[in-house]
């Protein structure tokens, strides 16, 4: 029997939605074993943390990656798109390897499945919600240009009272643009069946996902020198 128009729109936007979800799981299990893997050798850990030029090399790799996936995902290969996508997720874990240092490996764990219910309530309802959130975000995207400008002013001033509250709006934009990007990512699957749109809504999801992450344990997370 043939399928109508809007069964196949339905169709097609569960399977990128599936792809999108799916990829960034695994790009978060590469993140956590390579984080997790270069936490536990000090020598690793001091070569990546301990030496700013190999940390920024690394964060302008990712940005690159980041860059291309955005630009180009849709002209790449699948096998191109994902493994761009991988060596990103493999790539932040190195980054990210110094929460290890900081907390303790309960705080990160607990954080990790707090970020998990939190972000998946807001992406149930993004995925559901009939109310359209494009102004949602791009409000959201206004102001994390903002928030972007003060966290690196607070770099200079380095005013720890500032960094929570930064930190906390941080929380909201983050957790707005995740509703948002859940919907955007249904719509892609309205007007392409393209695999690759699953990578790029896998890389936004894991993007809302980490920086979610990162500022709930700034305020949940204990320390591991206590």
């Amino acid at each position: 029997m043939a399928l109508s128009a809007g069964s196949r729109t339905n169709i097609s936007q569960l399977t990128i939605l599936n792809q999108s979800f799916g990829w960034m799981c695994i790009g978060l299990i590469v993140t956590g074993l390579s984080a997790y893997f270069v936490a536990s050798s000090p020598t690793l850990i001091n070569a990546i943390n301990d030496n700013v030029f190999t940390y920024f090399v690394l964060i302008a790799v990712e940005l690159i990656l980041v860059a291309v996936l955005s630009a180009k995902v849709r002209s790449m290969t699948f096998e191109e798109a994902a493994g761009a996508f991988l060596v990103f997720s493999f790539l932040n874990g190195l980054t990210l390897s110094s929460i290890f240092l900081v907390y303790t490996e309960t705080s990160i764990v607990s954080t990790f499945f707090i970020t998990a219910l939190v972000f998946g309530v807001m992406a149930l309802y993004g995925y559901t919600t009939k109310q359209d959130l494009t102004s949602i975000g791009s409000l959201a995207f206004m102001a994390l240009f903002g928030l972007i400008i003060a966290f690196i002013i607070n770099a200079f001033l380095q005013n720890n009272a500032l960094s929570y509250v930064l930190s906390g709006f941080s929380i909201l934009i983050f957790v707005g643009l995740t509703a948002y990007d859940a919907q955007k990512i249904k719509q892609m699957g309205s007007y392409s069946d393209n695999e690759n749109l699953g990578i790029l809504g896998a890389l936004t999801l894991y993007l809302d996902f980490i920086n979610i992450f990162l500022d709930v344990l700034r305020f949940l997370g204990r320390s591991s020198r206590n």
